[in-house]
């Protein structure tokens, strides 16, 4: 038995965590597995990498028509930034450890020892994957039922929460404290294409005010703003 297989087998345990029933299982294999398995393998050739591209759209379109209806005043420069929070990696990682469903993910044995950020990322793509994979079995209608019936209370608690954004509190602070705006520099880039790890550093004169890592140069800025923050004493940011 191939571990596709060990997947299938616990598709009843799976879909009761999802609260949905796969009419084609085959799907529900398929967005568990992580291109880095099918490297490895010798039963399989497809891998979650689709999924989690159609998945990536889905959510943004449920993520968009939800904030449409439910904040019909509010200006749609500040709806797009709510949905950034909604879909963002950090979110998606919420999303599928709320399921509890990690541990069926197919993973070469290199990532499988790796406890560092890029697990993250793949984390993020396989909640999207899931998504993909509703969708193409069971339609956007299934898929808007799965995600609002499981996330609805946490979609909502995030909109409930002031929004800190630490690049902006962190330009603010370095405008007050040296008339200069903080900007910002690539020290590494690790990883491959689909896997970058970003290290940032933060400056403003040429003085070193805080480094941050992540899976884009945007995490990795907001990071490296927020370790600033912290370096001034401004931790609740």
């Amino acid at each position: 038995m191939n571990e596709i297989d060990k997947i299938l087998n616990n598709a009843d345990e799976i879909e009761s965590k999802l609260g949905y029933h796969f009419t084609n299982r085959n799907l529900l294999g398929l967005a568990f597995t992580h291109c880095s398995y099918v490297n490895e393998s010798r039963t399989t050739t497809q891998h979650n990498e689709r999924l989690e591209f159609l998945g990536d759209s889905i959510l943004g379109f449920m993520i968009s028509e939800y904030l449409y209806r439910t904040l019909p005043d509010v200006p749609e420069g500040e709806l797009s930034t709510l949905r950034a929070r909604l879909v963002e990696a950090s979110s998606c990682i919420a999303y599928i450890q709320k399921l509890q469903l990690e541990r069926y993910l197919l993973l070469s044995k290199g990532e499988r020892m790796n406890g560092g950020r890029g697990r993250d990322t793949i984390l993020s793509d396989l909640f999207e994957a899931i998504l993909g994979a509703i969708f193409l079995d069971g339609g956007f209608d299934a898929t808007k039922r799965f995600f609002f019936n499981k996330f609805k209370e946490d979609i909502d608690a995030i909109l409930g929460e002031p929004f800190k954004n630490p690049k902006a509190a962190l330009q603010d602070l370095c405008q007050k404290k040296f008339q200069h705006a903080p900007h910002y520099k690539v020290l590494s880039e690790k990883g491959p294409d689909h896997d970058k790890v970003f290290k940032m550093v933060v400056l403003v004169q040429e003085i070193e005010l805080g480094h941050g890592e992540g899976t884009s140069k945007k995490e990795a800025q907001n990071a490296a703003a927020k370790n600033a923050l912290i370096g001034f004493g401004e931790s609740n940011l």
